[in-house]
């Protein structure tokens, strides 16, 4: 590991840490955040084969060894991604142990550092507002989690205020976002992936569901923006104001490719809480930070669809 002393010394920029680094989203963040100036380091899972260049494998649950991680590298900002983000993942006590604890435990840590950083980001997710009333859901609308993950992500938040007069911190909830990169055990991915592959079926659960869907570039430029504004203790929708059923997906993806595919409804994938209708305002975050260029979705399906070919 490196030391506290190397690590200051490589360079007077400022220094961000994300954790999660390696996941789909951390990418593209990473990019930016190098864009915008910053030298970047993060954390990846410990199982994880990477020995890049200031990438450190930890867990999150592993207290002792995120302290060595944030006292070696004394973050600028921090950027926390890292968890557990899949809905229909299967070990519930995992989610709540790498969510809850393992953010707490990254907490505990940076509150110990001799210089705070001056911004840190926590990512939480659109799912707390669970089966809601139609309409836009705005940060005021209470929470109404539908499973595990969503109840998880609330909990966290919750922990989080313990330490937000000791913290600069911000939280984020963003809705259902995508892009080239993301796991086909998401819905959009698993649609392109069939598309570029000219299957002729594909099952799929409940496609009458309508989602808020962003492209990653904005959701990152969106993190970004936060962390250099810094709007400590506030909680901010990340969403694009426009919802879509999985069946106008699938429209727009025929029309793309140039053929039909035949969708099959598989019992297995139909949730029993099914969140029926997330539609995000994201009126709170223009506020502060200014209006985000949104990219439609059928310009971000149509990249995934090309770039990953």
């Amino acid at each position: 590991m490196l030391s506290v002393s190397t690590v200051a010394s490589r360079s007077d920029q400022p220094r961000a840490l994300v954790t999660g680094l390696k996941g789909f989203t951390g990418a593209y963040l990473v990019a930016e955040l190098r864009a915008a100036g910053y030298k970047v380091f993060g954390t990846a899972h410990a199982s994880s084969l990477s020995c890049d260049e200031g990438v450190y494998q930890v867990d999150l649950c592993d207290r002792a060894g995120l302290r060595d991680v944030v006292e070696d590298v004394r973050p600028t900002v921090v950027a926390h991604l890292a968890g557990i983000s899949f809905v229909g993942y299967g070990d519930a006590e995992a989610i709540y142990r790498v969510n809850i604890v393992g953010t707490r435990n990254l907490l505990e840590a940076l509150a110990g550092l001799p210089e705070l950083p001056k911004s840190v980001l926590l990512v939480s997710s659109a799912n707390i507002y669970g089966n809601t009333a139609e309409g836009m859901l705005d940060e005021s609308t209470p929470a109404n989690p539908a499973n595990d993950y969503a109840v998880s992500k609330l909990a966290m938040e919750y922990m989080a205020r313990l330490w937000m007069d000791r913290l600069p911190i911000v939280i984020v909830r963003p809705f259902n976002y995508t892009g080239v990169g993301q796991s086909v055990s998401f819905l959009l991915p698993k649609i392109v992936s069939h598309f570029q592959r000219h299957e002729p079926v594909i099952e799929l659960g409940n496609i009458d569901v309508e989602r808020d869907f962003s492209d990653v570039r904005m959701v990152v430029k969106a993190y970004i923006a936060l962390l250099e504004k810094a709007p400590k203790g506030a909680v901010f929708n990340v969403c694009s104001g426009s919802a879509w059923s999985l069946k106008q997906v699938l429209k727009v993806m025929a029309e793309i490719a140039g053929y039909e595919i035949e969708v099959r409804v598989n019992p297995a994938f139909v949730r029993a809480n099914e969140v029926k209708r997330l539609l995000g305002d994201a009126g709170k975050l223009h506020r502060v930070i200014g209006k985000l260029d949104r990219i439609d979705l059928k310009d971000t399906l149509r990249w995934m669809l090309t770039e990953s070919q």
